[in-house]
Order: C-alpha cells, then sequence, then structure tokens
C-alpha cells in the first residue's frame, strides 16, 4: 500500500465551515479568510453557496463574496448550486465551477429535500447540461457514507451507486462525505473500495467529519488505496447539525500535519494556514477546532 506522493487539499471552511453559524459573519471577514487560505496555499477553496437566504442566511452574501475575493491563478473558488435557480446567481457572479450533493441515505434524502435519493439527482440533470454549455467543472458530493443519523449504517453499495451515477452524469470529482462523523479506518476502507470498482480512484475525495476523533484515521486507511484528495475545514469549523455531538469537519491543520509527516507534498504552508485558522476562530470568539494549532499557539 503505497501513500499518493501529492494530496491536493480542499478547503470547504468559507462555505461548510461557517454555513451553520447562527450569527451573521460579515463579508469583509468571509472575503478575509479566503485571502489568507489562498496565500497558504491552499489550492481549492469552497467559496460559499448559492442557496435561498431563507434555507441558509448565513450564505445570502454570496455573490458579494464572489465580487471580492482577489481569484488567483491555479486556486478553484467551487460554490455549492442545489438547483437551477442557485446556477443562475453563480453565473452572473462569474463562478467558473459549481459543486452538487446527493445522499447515500433515503431517510436523510427525505428528510432534508422532501424527495428520493433518484429524485434528487434527476433534479441535477438541467443543472448538468447548463454547465456543459457554460464550461463549468462540477463536483459531486455524497453524503452519509458511512453512516446516517436516522438510519444507521449505509452499505457502501449504497454509496457506490450514487457515486457512479454523479459521476456519470459529467462530475469530475466525487466527495465521499462521513456527514455525522461515524466512519471507522475499516469501514471507511469498505466503502472506498466498494466506490473505487464503479468510479477511478483518482476522481475521489474524502471528507471526513471528526464527531468521535476518527476522521484522520479514516483519512489515513483511504489514503492508502490511492485517495489522492481531501477536503477540510481551517481551524475544524463546521459540522452536520443531525450529529449528536458534532465537532465539526476535520481541521485542515491537523489533517496538513499527517500528510507533512507521512512526506505527502500538498503545496500548503503550515503556519499561514494555523493563522487563517486562528484569525477566524478569533472573531468567532472560540477555541480553535484544530489541536495543530492549540499546540503551535497554545
Amino acid at each position: 500500500m503505497k501513500l499518493p506522493r501529492y494530496v491536493k487539499m480542499v478547503e470547504v471552511g468559507p462555505r461548510d465551515g461557517l454555513q451553520n453559524e447562527a450569527t451573521p459573519v460579515p463579508t469583509e471577514v468571509k472575503i478575509e479568510l479566503i485571502e489568507r487560505l489562498a496565500d497558504a496555499g491552499l489550492p481549492v477553496i469552497e467559496a460559499t453557496s448559492f442557496v435561498s437566504p431563507k434555507w441558509v442566511p448565513q450564505m445570502a452574501d454570496n455573490a458579494a463574496v464572489m465580487a471580492g475575493i482577489r481569484r488567483r491563478p491555479g486556486v478553484s473558488y467551487p460554490v455549492l448550486t442545489p438547483n437551477m435557480k442557485g446556477l443562475e446567481a453563480a453565473l452572473e457572479a462569474g463562478v467558473a465551477e459549481i459543486a452538487v450533493f446527493g445522499a447515500a441515505s433515503e431517510s436523510f434524502s427525505q428528510r432534508n429535500i422532501n424527495c428520493s435519493i433518484a429524485e434528487s439527482l434527476e433534479r441535477f440533470t438541467p443543472i448538468m447540461d447548463a454547465a456543459r454549455q457554460h464550461d463549468l467543472r462540477v463536483r459531486g458530493y455524497v453524503s452519509c457514507v458511512l453512516g446516517c443519523p436516522y438510519e444507521g449504517e449505509i452499505a457502501p453499495a449504497a454509496v457506490a451507486q450514487v457515486a457512479a451515477r454523479l459521476y456519470d452524469m459529467g462530475c469530475y470529482e466525487i466527495s465521499l462525505g462521513d456527514t455525522i462523523g461515524v466512519g471507522t479506518p475499516e469501514k471507511a476502507r469498505a466503502m472506498v473500495q466498494a466506490v473505487a470498482e464503479h468510479v477511478p480512484i483518482a476522481k475521489l475525495a474524502a471528507h471526513f467529519h471528526d464527531t468521535y476523533g476518527q476522521a484522520l484515521a479514516n483519512l489515513y486507511a483511504v489514503l492508502q488505496l490511492g485517495v489522492a484528495v481531501v477536503d477540510s475545514s481551517v481551524a475544524g469549523l463546521g459540522g452536520c447539525p443531525y450529529a449528536r455531538g458534532a465537532s465539526g469537519n476535520v481541521a485542515s491543520e491537523d489533517v496538513l500535519y499527517l500528510l507533512n509527516g507521512l512526506g505527502v507534498e500538498t503545496g500548503v504552508d503550515l503556519p499561514k494556514l494555523a493563522a487563517a485558522g486562528r484569525f477566524i476562530a478569533e472573531y468567532l470568539n472560540r477555541p480553535t477546532g484544530s489541536k495543530v494549532s492549540r499546540a503551535l499557539f497554545g
């Protein structure tokens, strides 16, 4: 089992990390966070989400965020667009990459978007068609890949089916999300192996939450299978509101420390990344969720 020489780190803090914050985070703070993350060398920064402000008020300033950031060569700034209205708004904001979400759990899909998995995927067809017309890259997310708050364990075959459908629809990469952070290394390996029978391993990303403190162990397990894209959130921001005791996404600083220790290249600067995490944690007036950052800054 050989580790990848290079891992692409996908930073989801500005979107997935901040979207459930109850108090509005000013646009200028979001822009500053994104700029600091780009300064740290992150190649992909999920910038915002084009969803209804009724459902996700934290993302109501999506167009202002996209207008305010300095888009740098070599850095991608994907945004979430769950429907055509969101895509149209994203196009007006000049985005170059979008993301769509599916779930591996029927119960999760029904309770969150009031439709079946199959119906949710069908809704993406016009989005994929429009993305092709406008030369937009589309990333696909699959949630609840290692467990569901309503169904418990999810069969790897169910994850593989949704991932394969998104890949066949035209998503260039499929991010596999342990939404409630219940996975363990062997279960993570089995899930990725099942998906890799339908989607090339080079097209898969790991998106693990750290609710039970297993995210880094799970990442190491799937890195050994050849997964070379990792989603993470600076300062461990975010988390699923449906996960009991959820502590958020795995912290980008902790992931980078692991990768550095393994001799895996990322192009990301740890002190600058930790400083970005400290910036947003201090603004939110809470301790960082990164153990590495706490060790560096005390």
